[in-house]
């Protein structure tokens, strides 16, 4: 049994449900205090996890003491949370519910509550908040139905022996729904929130809503009987692909890189990014998953989406895009406290303007993924790329960002890396007349990308590869060029050691690069980067040593944050995040296909 914790609770607390549009973050309160509405980056109408005075939230939770505990409905993203009290117990079914056709066209989050045993009291209320301070909340009566307004966005709340009270246009926090109700022995009651966005607002029926839900699970089943995985860390492989499906924003096919914005890196502050867009690095990863575990459809949505949105925004390859297919504005910071009273809270994210040579790696993997996997290029797509590996050929010698988006302009060693992984696929593609152009000369650019690598990435001083030349800073990025096939010998072994001595935390953590363990708390990825990397320089066992351990480090339903603390285990930084899920399928996936069976025997 899990105690519960007051909010704001540790972001180990979260499990996200979602409906291909939007998600919603699910406390072990029963509370749900994230909810952006009608879209994933939209400005968020429940938001306590950010603004704890006027955020809002959606309560539902026993009267008095319980203990808490929960699982996702095998293969799904339907939440079940069994509460148990001194008198009884109860379980509550949250999901965002899909429709007969597939997505609804309205929001329509639905949480059932059945009783078990005896009886539980419980209590409700749906509070909805400013939207960070751009907007107050009304409350408006429609023959019968309270309506909640914030801007263009309206709510209800319907529901099927809900024990709905008269509503509170004055609460102390805004306008407030609320209600109580008890159960009992195989009892059931339907609380449904429904939004739409300028829109006319739909009153569902509660009995189908309860409906909803078992074909909302359905639905989640049939996605997963799709999904063909079968090795070590099954379980964890497969909740890391439903994490990552609820980040695929189903109008347009993008991923976004995670589901929340402004959840700190830190206890100071001040590294609170927006990760609500559809960064090329991440979807590149998702796409090389996805047509591993054989899940056409949205393979093909996620890169042909990507392919349309570089054409029409090109011809520079931006490192990230939003949902919808622009160029991202500005940053906008928001008068609100933060988690934890840790802000700032901001939308937008600055990296959309920077150099970042890697992305052309990025690109070029999701193409040859595609096509190795036995699908076609269109003619617009092979002639850009082609000039996308020609613009390589000519970049490849700047200075840029790097992949931690950093503001020190520099020759990163991962940048190289990527550069000649993306000339590499370049010449690949040609060589199978995927796409037009000169790869003779890509050919030639590789392999002086290699010298570089060869003469002033690495240091003998260090024994590793550096994070830039005459440094002997380290960086957890350069060993994702294992995977790629840039390096698989004894220096990327030996980058791995050094990696490990110097930014490693015990359990096979690792911070991202030189001088974070004093600034933030260990990346997730790199630790499973690592543990892929083992197993590509032919280090079995520590591989599978690591990734046992990492496994571990989920939240008690399989989710992980962005950032791991090594002093107490908590998460830090936006959830769910797709890099960490993506990350431990990369690796779990590298070692099924590198390690023998009798190696694997008993994990």
């Amino acid at each position: 049994m899990t105690p519960a914790s007051p909010s704001p609770s540790d972001l180990r607390d979260y499990a996200p449900i979602g409906d291909g549009r939007t998600i919603a973050l699910v406390g072990l309160r029963g509370q749900i205090d994230w909810l952006p509405l009608p879209n994933l980056d939209s400005p968020p109408v429940f938001a306590r996890i950010l603004d704890d005075a006027t955020g809002g939230c959606i309560e539902l939770e026993p009267v008095g003491e319980y203990t808490v505990r929960r699982r996702y409905i095998a293969r799904t993203n339907v939440l079940q949370t069994t509460f148990t009290t001194p008198t009884g117990r109860a379980r509550i079914t949250d999901a965002l519910v899909t429709g007969v056709a597939g997505r609804l066209p309205w929001a329509e989050l639905a949480r059932r509550v059945e009783g078990v045993d005896g009886e539980v009291e419980f209590q409700w209320a749906v509070q909805p908040g400013s939207r960070l301070q751009t907007a107050a909340p009304w409350i408006e009566q429609h023959e019968g139905a309270a309506v909640l307004r914030v801007g263009g966005i309206s709510l209800a709340v319907v529901g099927s022996a809900h024990g709905p009270d008269d509503p509170d246009p004055d609460g102390v926090r805004g306008p407030l729904l609320r209600g109580s109700f008890t159960t009992a022995s195989d009892s059931r009651h339907i609380l449904v929130i429904v939004a739409t966005d300028g829109e006319p607002l739909h009153l569902p029926v509660p009995d189908n809503v309860d409906r909803s839900i078992d074909r909302t699970i359905d639905g989640w089943r049939a996605w997963s009987r799709e999904f063909s995985y079968e090795g070590p860390w099954q379980d964890a492989v497969q909740r890391s692909a439903l994490a990552l499906k609820l980040l695929v924003y189903s109008p347009t096919g993008a991923i976004a890189a995670a589901a929340t914005t402004s959840l700190p890196e830190n206890p100071r502050g001040g590294k609170n990014w927006d990760y609500r867009f559809a960064w090329v690095r991440d979807l590149a990863y998702t796409a090389h998953a996805l047509v591993r575990f054989g899940l056409r459809e949205e393979t093909h949505a996620a890169i042909s989406w990507l392919l349309r949105t570089i054409r029409e925004n090109g011809p520079d390859l931006h490192v990230l895009y939003s949902l919808t297919g622009e160029i991202t504005s500005g940053v906008e910071e928001f008068d609100v406290d933060g988690w934890k009273g840790i802000g700032p809270v901001v939308s937008g994210n600055p990296a959309r303007d920077q150099l970042q040579l890697g992305v052309y790696g990025d690109l070029f993997a999701i193409c040859r993924t595609y096509v190795d996997a036995g699908n076609i290029l269109d003619v617009a797509t092979g002639r850009m790329l082609a000039d996308m590996a020609d613009r390589t050929c000519d970049l490849w010698r700047n200075p840029d960002s790097g992949m931690w988006e950093l503001p020190e302009i520099r020759h990163y060693t991962s940048s190289k890396m990527g550069c000649w992984q993306a000339l590499n696929d370049a010449a690949w593609l040609a060589e199978r007349g995927s796409i037009p152009g000169n790869a003779d000369r890509w050919r030639a650019e590789r392999e002086r990308i290699r010298q570089w690598v060869a003469e002033f990435g690495w240091s003998g001083d260090a024994g590793s590869y550096v994070m830039y030349p005459g440094s002997t800073d380290l960086d957890t990025s350069v060993i994702l060029h294992a995977e790629s096939g840039f390096d698989r010998g004894e220096r990327m072994s030996a980058t791995i050691d050094a990696l490990t001595a110097a930014l490693g935390a015990g359990d096979g953590l690792l911070y991202r690069y030189t001088g974070m363990a004093a600034e933030e708390h260990t990346f997730v990825a790199s630790a499973f980067w690592r543990a892929g990397a083992l197993a590509c320089v032919g280090r079995h066992d520590e591989a599978l040593a690591a990734m046992d351990a990492l496994v571990d480090a989920a939240n008690d339903v399989g989710i992980y944050a962005e950032m791991i603390s090594a002093d107490d285990g908590a998460f830090w930084g936006n959830l769910p995040q797709a890099l960490s899920h993506l990350a431990l399928v990369s690796a779990a996936l590298t070692i099924r296909q590198l390690v023998s069976d009798d190696e694997l025997e008993g994990h």
